[in-house]
């Protein structure tokens, strides 16, 4: 992708598949794995890991969070910089559902981090 504006992908499947076809991938597991220490929350995602499992022990950790540590969960929004208006927006009935949202809401805002971070300072 020549372009310089940053469109972020609808759902988790085509950001990951996004960041495996810029082969950027590692970069974002990496980012995660930072920003997840940073917030006292530590996760430690392989290399290795494929897209299906990172989704789906991401989701599982924000599920966790939300029902268990929710201050912790609102600390890491914080350090990631989730957009709370994005946050905001969500429904909040289903545990579920929300956590599934918001884990994009994660993984988008990381992907950015990265993207930028290879167009613009590399």
């Amino acid at each position: 992708m020549s372009s310089k504006t940053f469109i972020a992908p609808i759902n988790s499947d085509l950001l990951l598949n996004e960041a495996s076809n810029d082969n950027l991938y590692s970069k974002l597991i990496e980012q995660i794995n930072k920003d997840f220490n940073l917030a006292n929350e530590p996760i430690d995602f392989p290399m290795s890991i494929s897209a299906d499992e990172l989704k789906g022990e991401l989701h599982e950790k924000i599920y966790r969070l939300i029902q268990y540590k929710f201050a912790e969960y609102l600390n890491l929004l914080y350090i990631i910089d989730v957009p709370e208006g994005e946050i905001k927006k969500l429904d909040g009935s289903d545990l579920a559902i929300l956590s599934e949202q918001v884990s994009f809401l994660i993984l988008k805002r990381e992907w950015m981090k990265v993207w930028f971070r290879n167009r613009f300072l590399s």
